[in-house]
């Protein structure tokens, strides 16, 4: 005689005594349930009860050995939150971080009524979605180099229901002539030889949107250097960055001509957004 399929309380169990690798084991045995079931993470708690059918059961046993094996969840069931709005990822975009969040907030403090932003290197569209859903009045615009970035990034706009304008362009290339009142990024920031690569979620990120030369710094030092051209008077400028990064950051912003340079802090304490004020000596 076969067993019965498990109820979604004795499914939860499984899942969480096979996902040890994971620190958010609970969590994530919860979303990739309710995938498996097409429902929300309430119907789990409503109906702990219920039994799963053998194709539920599939579906969850293969995202779970998938889970097991590293793979992100995000990647995994295609969605994760950022600014409590739902994002689609995949894998050729990095997934939203919430200390990410924090770049966002720094920047809508620079933001008045019809301002201009630029957000360099979109990926999933998080930032600049984020804010345009903020201040739908400010003109929000977003360029990334890779064009299925930006279809993921528009139709991200579209579930969001906001206004951005997505341009294919590596950093500023694509703009000459434009200036903007704010510019933000999180551009690529690892240093190759970073042991963190080998870890967690990374493992299966695009190494493009991770990894940059000089010691992580080479897409920054090219922000850094071009930005002033791009921005009006005053503007401001943001960059995410690494840990260890914001005093090579604050150095090259003030090499660059900028003033008002400031470094904030993560979710967890740790030096992530840098930003500086543009000194423009010329009238735009």
């Amino acid at each position: 005689m076969t067993e019965p399929l498990p109820s979604i309380a004795q499914a939860l169990t499984q899942g969480y005594q096979q996902l040890t690798m994971s620190d958010s084991a609970k969590l994530d045995a919860r979303v990739l349930l309710s995938f498996a079931l097409g429902q929300s993470l309430t119907y789990l708690l409503t109906w702990p009860q219920r039994r799963l059918n053998a194709e539920q059961f599939d579906c969850y046993a293969q995202l779970l050995a998938r889970r097991v094996q590293g793979e992100p969840v995000a990647y995994l069931v295609g969605e994760r939150e950022f600014w409590s709005l739902p994002f689609k990822v995949s894998a050729s975009t990095l997934i939203p971080r919430p200390d990410t969040e924090v770049l966002v907030e720094h920047a809508l403090t620079h933001l008045s009524d019809n301002a201009s932003l630029l957000d360099l290197g979109t990926g999933t569209g998080a930032i600049a979605i984020a804010i345009a859903h903020e201040r739908p009045s400010v003109n929000v615009s977003a360029v990334d180099i890779r064009e299925d970035a930006l279809q993921l990034a528009k139709h991200n706009a579209e579930l969001n229901q906001v206004n951005v304008n997505f341009r294919l362009s590596s950093w500023f290339n694509e703009l000459a002539g434009e200036k903007f009142d704010v510019i933000v990024s999180n551009p690529p920031y690892i240093d190759a030889e970073d042991p963190h690569l080998q870890q967690g979620d990374v493992r299966f990120e695009p190494s493009s949107a991770l990894i940059a030369e000089q010691h992580g710094l080479a897409d920054i030092i090219e922000i850094i250097k071009n930005a002033p051209q791009y921005l009006h008077a005053q503007g401001w400028l943001l960059i995410e960055h690494g840990y260890q990064q914001g005093d090579a950051l604050a150095r090259l912003l003030h090499e660059a001509g900028f003033s008002q340079i400031a470094t904030h802090c993560d979710y967890g304490g740790q030096p992530r957004v840098t930003q500086g004020q543009y000194r423009s000596h010329d009238h735009d």
